[in-house]
């Protein structure tokens, strides 16, 4: 018994700090809830609300109906969905070839992909802009997708990469017994064993394009094609002070990344290579 309470003496710290983190991020969204199920709330609830008392869902439909805001929604579940699988499929492909292929020039053209991780964003953006505008990309659904697939493939294939080297060698060459070849492996070997990475970055993949700005902004000119984040800032505008609007606007908006997080959260309690192994 006094080995129990000793123990948990010196766990409480830690308990104590991961409450304190869960709190700092938990309090800002329900005090967001509870502002957007209040009716019109032209100045910020004082003394902050953080559980409301009822539920007046009014200003979700009024968000999702004004100023074509349900379009601009499907317009980034679209744009997003395609750029995660596209930057998933990329990324293990090429994850793949620099973990488990040996071809010459290999360490330079990683290292060169590498270096394109330390290069800013603005940095990036004129020569990306040429060059879609170059391919008549612009104001199209296509140049958007393929400027989020090169900004994102860098840091997920390095990831991805340290992650197919702990693949055992041993089920590699059992597939080639088999008969089996690359192909083979990547997909029935490598990209189950690697199941948690994988959703990991497939969540960080789909919020970063969710989530982006700048180039949405640049690229895509015409009103009907805009995506969310685009929306978002206008229709902050055009409600200024409403918080209520403002913030179920925002809280639809969170939605898709909680349902590709819910989604994928089997993925990323899975206990590594054995449980993937016992599962094929």
């Amino acid at each position: 018994m006094l080995q129990k309470c000793v123990s948990a003496l010196k766990k409480a710290p830690s308990r104590l700090l991961l409450l304190a983190f869960m709190a700092s991020a938990l309090i800002p969204f329900f005090y967001m809830t509870a502002t957007a199920m209040t009716p019109q709330a032209f100045t910020l609830p004082y003394p902050p609300i953080l559980f409301p008392q009822r539920l007046y869902l009014d200003n979700f439909a009024e968000a999702w109906g004004s100023n074509h805001f349900s379009d601009y929604f499907l317009n980034s579940v679209l744009v997003s969905l395609i750029s995660t699988v596209l930057i998933i499929l990329v990324s293990s492909l090429a994850g793949y070839g620099f973990a488990r292929i040996a071809f010459p020039g290999k360490n330079i053209l990683f290292m060169i992909l590498m270096f394109s991780m330390m290069v800013p964003t603005l940095t990036n953006l004129l020569p990306q802009f040429l060059l879609i505008k170059g391919l008549k990309l612009m104001d199209k659904y296509t140049g958007l997708i393929l400027t989020y697939l090169g900004t994102g493939i860098a840091a997920n294939t390095f990831f991805l990469r340290s992650s197919f080297l702990s693949v055992p060698h041993a089920l590699e060459e059992s597939v080639v017994i088999d008969g089996g070849g690359h192909w083979t492996i990547w997909l029935h070997i490598a990209m189950p064993l690697s199941a948690p990475a994988v959703g990991t970055f497939t969540i960080m993949a789909f919020s970063n394009v969710w989530d982006e700005f700048l180039y949405a902004l640049t690229i895509i000119k015409s009103p009907a094609k805009r995506t969310l984040p685009i929306a978002l800032r206008m229709f902050q505008g055009q409600n200024v002070n409403n918080w209520s609007l403002i913030f179920a606007a925002s809280l639809i908006a969170l939605l898709p990344i909680l349902l590709v997080y819910i989604t994928m959260q089997k993925q990323l309690i899975r206990g590594g290579i054995t449980d993937g192994m016992l599962k094929e």
